[in-house]
C-alpha cells in the first residue's frame, strides 16, 4: 500500500535540511541533503504509519462492542 506524503522542507541557518509533515505527527527528520533527508523522512514515514496502525488495531482489541461479520450456511 502507498500513502501520499508532503513534506515541508527548509534548508536551516546551520546547512542541514530539515523535513516535517503535516501528514503525520511526529515526523521531523533532519539530512545533509535534501536527497539524504527525503531518504530518512521515507523511512521515518514508514514507521511512525505502521507504529500508528498498531496502535489503532490494539485499541480495536479493547472495545465493549464491535461488528463481526458472521457466515452462515443454511
Amino acid at each position: 500500500m502507498e500513502k501520499m506524503v508532503n513534506l515541508q522542507i527548509e534548508k536551516l541557518p546551520e546547512g542541514v535540511y530539515l523535513a516535517t509533515s503535516d501528514n503525520i505527527q511526529g515526523l521531523v527528520v533532519q539530512g545533509n541533503s535534501i536527497t539524504e533527508t527525503i531518504e530518512i523522512a521515507r523511512d521515518v514515514a514508514k514507521k511512525l504509519i505502521e507504529a500508528q496502525e498498531q496502535e489503532i488495531a490494539n485499541l480495536a482489541m479493547f472495545k465493549n462492542s464491535f461488528l463481526y461479520p458472521l457466515v452462515v450456511s443454511v
